[in-house]
Protein backbone atom coordinates (compact mmCIF):
# COMPACT_ATOMS: atom_id res chain seq x y z
CA UNK A 1 0.00 0.00 0.00
CA UNK A 2 1.13 3.26 -0.84
CA UNK A 3 0.62 5.62 2.26
CA UNK A 4 2.63 8.54 1.07
CA UNK A 5 -0.85 9.26 -1.43
CA UNK A 6 -2.49 10.08 1.67
CA UNK A 7 -0.52 12.85 3.50
CA UNK A 8 -1.37 16.04 2.16
CA UNK A 9 1.12 18.31 2.09
CA UNK A 10 -0.08 22.33 3.54
CA UNK A 11 2.55 25.09 2.91
CA UNK A 12 3.24 27.41 5.19
CA UNK A 13 1.23 25.95 8.38
CA UNK A 14 1.56 26.54 11.58
CA UNK A 15 3.63 29.51 10.12
CA UNK A 16 5.46 30.73 6.83
CA UNK A 17 7.71 28.09 5.56
CA UNK A 18 7.20 25.48 7.48
CA UNK A 19 5.74 22.90 5.02
CA UNK A 20 2.68 20.67 7.21
CA UNK A 21 2.30 17.15 6.44
CA UNK A 22 -1.65 16.63 7.18
CA UNK A 23 -2.29 12.86 7.90
CA UNK A 24 -6.12 13.11 8.06
CA UNK A 25 -6.34 11.43 5.29
CA UNK A 26 -5.01 8.62 6.09
CA UNK A 27 -7.53 8.87 9.41
CA UNK A 28 -10.44 9.38 6.71
CA UNK A 29 -9.37 6.23 4.98
CA UNK A 30 -10.18 2.95 7.35
CA UNK A 31 -8.13 0.37 5.02
CA UNK A 32 -5.18 2.85 5.45
CA UNK A 33 -5.30 3.77 8.79
CA UNK A 34 -5.83 -0.07 9.93
CA UNK A 35 -2.76 -0.78 7.45
CA UNK A 36 -0.31 1.87 9.42
CA UNK A 37 -1.66 0.37 12.81
CA UNK A 38 -1.10 -3.00 11.61
CA UNK A 39 2.70 -2.55 10.38
CA UNK A 40 3.42 -0.69 13.79
CA UNK A 41 2.05 -3.55 15.90
CA UNK A 42 4.05 -5.98 13.64
CA UNK A 43 6.98 -4.21 13.78
CA UNK A 44 6.91 -4.33 17.65
CA UNK A 45 5.25 -7.49 18.26
CA UNK A 46 8.55 -8.90 19.27
CA UNK A 47 9.50 -6.39 21.57
CA UNK A 48 9.89 -6.50 25.21
CA UNK A 49 7.45 -3.45 26.14
CA UNK A 50 5.68 -2.84 29.00
CA UNK A 51 3.85 0.20 28.16
CA UNK A 52 3.38 2.77 24.87
CA UNK A 53 3.45 6.08 25.34
CA UNK A 54 2.13 8.76 22.79
CA UNK A 55 2.56 12.11 22.30
CA UNK A 56 0.20 15.24 22.22
CA UNK A 57 -1.74 15.00 20.00
CA UNK A 58 -1.32 13.43 16.90
CA UNK A 59 0.76 10.63 18.71
CA UNK A 60 -2.68 9.64 20.45
CA UNK A 61 -3.97 8.70 17.42
CA UNK A 62 -1.82 6.17 17.00
CA UNK A 63 -0.43 4.88 20.37
CA UNK A 64 -3.65 3.87 22.03
CA UNK A 65 -4.71 1.44 19.09
CA UNK A 66 -1.19 0.12 18.72
CA UNK A 67 -0.92 -0.66 22.63
CA UNK A 68 -4.67 -2.25 22.63
CA UNK A 69 -3.32 -4.34 19.86
CA UNK A 70 0.08 -5.37 21.96
CA UNK A 71 -2.07 -5.64 24.79
CA UNK A 72 -0.75 -3.37 26.73
CA UNK A 73 -0.89 -0.22 28.85
CA UNK A 74 -1.36 3.59 27.48
CA UNK A 75 0.38 6.22 28.84
CA UNK A 76 -0.43 9.55 27.41
CA UNK A 77 2.11 12.85 27.29
CA UNK A 78 0.63 15.69 27.14
CA UNK A 79 0.81 19.43 26.71
CA UNK A 80 0.75 21.27 29.95
CA UNK A 81 -2.01 21.84 32.15
CA UNK A 82 -3.69 18.97 30.77
CA UNK A 83 -2.86 15.98 33.14
CA UNK A 84 -4.65 16.02 36.74
CA UNK A 85 -2.44 14.56 38.98
CA UNK A 86 1.01 15.46 39.72
CA UNK A 87 3.82 15.96 36.59
CA UNK A 88 7.33 16.38 35.22
CA UNK A 89 7.53 18.34 32.62
CA UNK A 90 10.32 18.88 30.11
CA UNK A 91 10.33 22.47 27.44
CA UNK A 92 12.09 21.42 24.17
CA UNK A 93 12.48 23.11 20.70
CA UNK A 94 10.24 23.00 17.40
CA UNK A 95 11.29 23.85 13.88
CA UNK A 96 9.06 26.79 14.31
CA UNK A 97 8.97 27.75 17.94
CA UNK A 98 9.16 26.23 21.83
CA UNK A 99 7.22 24.13 23.99
CA UNK A 100 6.59 21.85 26.88
CA UNK A 101 5.17 18.82 27.73
CA UNK A 102 4.28 16.58 30.50
CA UNK A 103 4.21 13.33 31.88
CA UNK A 104 2.19 12.62 35.32
CA UNK A 105 4.93 11.35 38.08
CA UNK A 106 3.64 7.65 38.54
CA UNK A 107 3.00 6.74 34.68
CA UNK A 108 6.52 5.70 34.93
CA UNK A 109 7.95 2.97 37.51
CA UNK A 110 11.57 2.43 37.32
CA UNK A 111 12.88 -0.64 34.66
CA UNK A 112 9.80 -0.16 32.92
CA UNK A 113 10.15 -0.72 28.94
CA UNK A 114 8.15 1.91 27.29
CA UNK A 115 7.59 2.19 23.16
CA UNK A 116 7.04 5.78 22.20
CA UNK A 117 5.38 6.21 19.72
CA UNK A 118 4.86 9.93 17.41
CA UNK A 119 3.11 10.52 13.98
CA UNK A 120 6.56 12.98 12.78
CA UNK A 121 10.23 12.45 13.54
CA UNK A 122 11.45 15.89 12.22
CA UNK A 123 14.21 17.77 14.05
CA UNK A 124 13.81 15.20 17.21
CA UNK A 125 13.27 17.52 19.38
CA UNK A 126 9.64 16.80 20.85
CA UNK A 127 10.32 12.77 20.44
CA UNK A 128 14.18 13.57 23.08
CA UNK A 129 11.80 15.62 25.10
CA UNK A 130 9.88 12.36 25.82
CA UNK A 131 12.41 10.11 26.47
CA UNK A 132 13.66 12.94 28.90
CA UNK A 133 10.88 12.59 31.02
CA UNK A 134 10.35 8.48 30.93
CA UNK A 135 14.44 8.29 31.68
CA UNK A 136 13.78 10.56 35.07
CA UNK A 137 11.21 8.29 35.60
CA UNK A 138 13.62 5.80 35.48
CA UNK A 139 12.22 4.21 32.89
CA UNK A 140 13.84 2.50 29.45
CA UNK A 141 12.45 3.34 25.92
CA UNK A 142 12.68 -0.13 23.89
CA UNK A 143 11.34 1.70 21.13
CA UNK A 144 10.72 4.68 18.89
CA UNK A 145 7.65 4.60 16.65
CA UNK A 146 6.75 7.06 13.91
CA UNK A 147 4.78 7.54 10.99
CA UNK A 148 6.75 9.48 8.86
CA UNK A 149 10.04 11.00 8.96
CA UNK A 150 11.18 13.89 7.36
CA UNK A 151 15.30 13.03 6.66
CA UNK A 152 16.50 16.28 5.69
CA UNK A 153 15.60 17.89 9.14
CA UNK A 154 18.07 15.01 10.25
CA UNK A 155 16.07 14.66 13.30
CA UNK A 156 17.31 10.98 14.34
CA UNK A 157 20.39 12.57 15.13
CA UNK A 158 19.17 13.88 18.15
CA UNK A 159 17.97 10.25 18.74
CA UNK A 160 21.12 8.05 18.66
CA UNK A 161 21.56 4.56 20.42
CA UNK A 162 17.56 4.46 20.32
CA UNK A 163 15.68 1.84 17.85
CA UNK A 164 13.23 3.93 15.58
CA UNK A 165 11.09 2.33 13.00
CA UNK A 166 9.30 4.92 10.37
CA UNK A 167 6.85 3.96 8.21
CA UNK A 168 7.57 6.19 5.47
CA UNK A 169 10.98 8.70 5.22
CA UNK A 170 10.42 11.54 3.19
Amino acid sequence: MNIEEFIREIPDFPKEGILFKDITPILHNPETYNYVIDKMVEYYSDFEIDYVAAIEARGFLFGPQIAMRLNKGFIPIRKPGKLPAEVISAEYELEYGTNTIEIHKDAVKPGDKILLIDDLLATGGTTRAAINLIEKLEGEVVGIGFLLELLALEGRAELKGYDIYSLISD
